[in-house]
């Protein structure tokens, strides 16, 4: 779970199928033996495709929060001369989560979830037909899901 760094966007390999790229930034915040607070910053890159990619470009922007399950994939090339590997994680499932909001006790809503997409099956290439991707509406009947 973190925050998105930029707003996604949206594209389409040759047979249609949507697909989008991600970075989210996941803060650990914690306090040292001396008291201290330490806060670090993890940017991971997450790959999402299908109804995932499409509902999670038209309903975030930079900084919105998103919940992400999947699995971890290696990616290895050679740059000059160098061999180079990337660690990112293919999305399985997508959760957007509000932003804040209030919950009428003063205190901020965050981190409900409103909406989720999922892809089934564990490919490392795109959902293939047999794969079923999802949208939970909200109880609510809003338009927006969150």
């Amino acid at each position: 779970m973190g925050n998105l760094t930029r707003a996604p966007e949206l594209r389409h390999i040759p047979s249609g199928l949507a697909v989008t790229d991600v970075t989210l930034a996941i803060n650990d915040r914690r306090k040292l033996a001396s008291g201290e607070l330490v806060e670090e910053v993890a940017f991971v890159d997450v790959t999402l495709w299908g109804r995932q990619a499409e509902v999670v470009c038209q309903y975030t922007t930079k900084g919105s929060p998103l919940l992400v399950e999947g699995r971890l994939k290696q990616d290895t090339w050679e740059s000059e001369g160098q061999k180079r590997s990337k660690l990112k994680v293919i999305g399985d499932r997508a959760v957007l989560l509000s932003s804040g909001g209030s919950r009428g006790d003063g205190e901020g809503g965050g981190g409900y979830s409103r909406q989720t997409t999922r892809s089934s099956g564990h490919s490392s290439m795109p959902p293939s037909h047999h794969q079923q991707d999802y949208y939970d509406a909200p109880a609510d009947g809003d338009d927006v899901p969150f």
